[in-house]
């Protein structure tokens, strides 16, 4: 990010810094320590920014010892960080991950690196997050759930981060100034739940309208967020001006804008001609309202015809031309960040931008890698999209992501420039992102390698033999996909009723493509090893490898449901029914021992928000988890929902959740089939209970998840036997 700087700062940049002076480099990483790992963490490392240790361009950081302590040193703040995990994953064996962002180090005594370790990065882009992201997993964070994932990127070297938080103030600022009502601006910015695909001119106004508390909190914490990454040495992505105006514009000021028409039912957003008098008038006023809340950058994220936006209106020369032409006046240097996915980048784009001007984030390179087509010459970010939804499922490619990212650096090694991660949502299978940008910093990688290191760090043990087999399963399992599917095979537990159910959402698939005994025995040899494990992140894994196991286990339930109800056997119909709710039900007690996978951390978060400004009432709780509520359930209004294949798009396995929503779901359905009984309308079901707020839902765990997760296991599966495997 461009902002002057002090001239001791420019020293900084220019000579060696120890950390254990004075400075910005001690406050930022003694500030992140601190908040990481406790108070006086920063007295048991010696850190050293020193500038020089960059070799041509590339990042380095260098591990050693000194003065009896773990040494880590690095070219920058950013490179000290990402070697600062390093260290705790594999000297100290401690892994720092969404489900255990901090950990306390006073009374541990933190291991000497046996020799000096060097690691230089091949990777100059390092990208994170997807515009979903900020729907799915982050609409409601407070300050200090964020803080919690900036240093969670850097500690995994990440310096080129999206950044949307605070694009409802700026275009609550813009419409203002082209002199829109309240209500106007209430009827084009998407509440909380939805703003990423209001971004990505998908849609207008769903979800809001948002009071104007929610623009004055939200502005304060971009700032906040903005400025850590400063610290950090993250350049943000910020969203650039791409044509988007509200489908009224011409209507209201008498613009000549083209309607894109609709996507999954909603209208979209309309696109300024290019060709039109006021379309550099517009992205002149649309960066100077960008700059004054986020500044400058030299990166700018731009998805014009987002999925299938209709161009037939549009010259595409002329309107990617002047797209680039009015970020330049901002920053002549910028780069254009844009998505590869479905139709973008167009031909067209590729030609008008020139090489240096345009980075493609090849979005889905673990599953449908576009990459050697080449873009044209231009710069090519390998990107894993793990996630779609933000659903819940152990899911990935582990070994293909792997020997992908390596491959694309020997076949294009001039224009693969980085590595990102762009997940629909996150906060699941951290193995993935723990693994994809350690591959960067290292000169070669198999995942038979990696993943009983990686075993090692996340239970902080140097060997348990049950566990490190139990993941050579799920690698050759659940992350082992081979097809393209989008996202985790869905549980047909959350898919609305039916008996023959393909997918619980429109765009993926509930087949499962492993073989489901695999899950069984890695449940089996995680509870063995629970003999000997403990701690957050073994407990976590422990339950989210039963909740597979037993999601994977409802498929055949529905199946033998099926059966009995074609042939008429009413006997073992009930049975089975029964046996099929039971385990809805089930299912929810596990995952309610469990914070991380409990509705109620999701809804308690967002009616939070309202705590942080004083006076709020209950309607703006309940207007927050209406968002929250409606975006895992119907998504849309009956239209979207309904026609446009949006329901249960974010399906979401997690305790409260099952409970009084899918099993509700499935038991009137079941019992209606039972009864020969017409089916009711699902979406007025659904709708009625996005709008009832009478229970509060908590992230309080119930239960102890080891205990409730050999139950479950037994029950399940009383003929699993551990020693078969040894």
């Amino acid at each position: 990010m461009k902002r002057a700087l002090s001239l001791c700062c420019l020293l900084f940049s220019l000579m060696s810094v120890r950390v254990s002076a004075a400075g910005d480099h001690t406050v930022t990483l003694n500030g992140m320590l601190e908040r990481i790992c406790g108070a006086g963490a920063s007295d048991k490392f010696e850190l050293v920014v020193d500038g020089s240790l960059a070799e041509n361009g590339k990042d380095v950081f260098i591990i050693s010892s000194s003065g009896g302590r773990p040494c880590i040193k690095g070219n920058s703040v950013l490179s000290v960080a990402t070697g600062i995990n390093w260290y705790l994953n594999h000297t100290a064996r401690i892994n720092l991950t969404w489900n255990r962002l901090n950990t306390d180090l006073s009374g541990t005594y933190l291991p000497l690196p046996q020799k000096e370790e060097k690691h230089v990065c091949s990777a100059d882009y390092r990208y994170y997050l997807n515009y979903c992201t900020f729907s799915y997993s982050m609409a409601f964070w407070s300050w200090e759930r964020w803080e919690k994932e900036l240093d969670w990127m850097a500690l995994h070297g990440i310096n080129m981060p999206l950044m949307l938080v605070g694009m409802d103030v700026v275009w609550k600022n813009i419409l203002t100034e082209l002199g829109y009502s309240a209500s106007e601006i209430a009827d084009f910015v998407a509440g909380p739940g939805f703003q990423a695909w209001w971004l990505m001119n998908n849609l207008e106004g769903w979800g809001g309208p948002n009071p104007d508390w929610w623009y004055t909190r939200q502005e304060e914490l971009s700032r906040k967020i903005v400025a850590r990454m400063d610290e950090l040495g993250m350049t943000p992505v910020l969203p650039g001006y791409s044509g988007m105006v509200p489908n009224n514009i011409n209507a209201k000021k008498g613009w000549n804008a083209a309607d894109p028409g609709k996507w999954c039912q909603f209208r979209r957003p309309a696109f300024l001609l290019p060709t039109d008098e006021h379309f550099p008038k517009m992205a002149a006023l649309y960066y100077k309202h960008l700059g004054e809340l986020m500044g400058t950058s030299s990166y700018y994220s731009m998805d014009p015809f987002h999925e299938g936006g209709n161009t037939s209106d549009v010259d595409l020369k002329s309107a990617y031309t002047a797209i680039l032409n009015e970020m330049s006046k901002v920053n002549a240097d910028a780069k254009w960040v844009i998505q590869s996915w479905n139709e973008n980048p167009r031909a067209e784009c590729l030609r008008v931008v020139p090489e240096g001007r345009l980075v493609v984030l090849d979005l889905f390179s673990d599953g449908l890698p576009k990459w050697q087509r080449g873009y044209n010459g231009h710069e090519i970010v390998y990107c894993m999209l793990h996630n779609f939804g933000g659903r819940v499922g152990m899911h990935g490619r582990l070994s293909k992501t792997i020997d992908g990212y390596y491959d694309a650096l020997l076949t294009l090694p001039r224009q693969i420039k980085g590595v990102g991660a762009t997940p629909e949502g996150i906060e699941t299978n951290p193995v993935l992102y723990d693994c994809l940008f350690e591959l960067p910093w290292r000169d070669s990688c198999t995942a038979d390698e990696w993943l009983p290191e990686y075993v090692k760090a996340r239970y902080g043990t140097d060997g348990n033999a049950y566990a490190e087999v139990a993941w050579s399963l799920l690698e050759r399992s659940v992350y082992g996909c081979p097809t393209a599917q989008q996202g985790t095979s869905e549980p047909v537990i959350c898919a609305r009723p039916a008996l023959d159910v393909n997918s619980v959402s429109t765009w993926s698939t509930s087949r499962i493509y492993y073989d489901k005994e695999d899950v069984i025995r890695a449940a089996a040899l995680m509870l063995k090893a629970a003999e000997e494990l403990d701690g957050d992140n073994f407990r976590y894994d422990l339950v989210d490898i039963v909740r597979q196991a037993v999601t994977d286990h409802a498929n055949g339930l529905l199946a033998r449901m099926r059966v009995a109800y074609e042939s008429d056997d009413k006997r073992e119909f009930g049975k089975l029914k029964k046996h099929f709710l039971k385990l809805i039900l089930d299912q929810d007690r596990l995952l309610s021992t469990t914070p991380a996978f409990m509705l109620g951390r999701c809804t308690d978060m967002a009616r939070k928000l309202t705590d942080e400004v004083p006076g709020r009432s209950s309607a703006d709780k309940d207007w927050l988890e209406w968002n929250a509520r409606t975006q895992v359930t119907v998504w849309g209004n009956k239209e979207a929902a309904d026609d446009g294949g949006l329901h249960d798009y974010s399906n979401r396995e997690w305790g409260g959740l099952l409970k009084d929503f899918h099993y509700i779901r499935w038991k009137t359905y079941l019992d209606a089939l039972q009864r020969g009984e017409e089916q009711p309308d699902w979406f007025d079901l659904e709708e009625a209970w996005t709008e009832d707020f009478s229970y509060v839902y908590t992230d309080a765990p119930e239960g102890d998840a080891v205990k409730v997760a050999r139950k479950m296991f037994h029950r399940y599966f009383p003929d699993a036997d551990v020693r078969t495997l040894f």
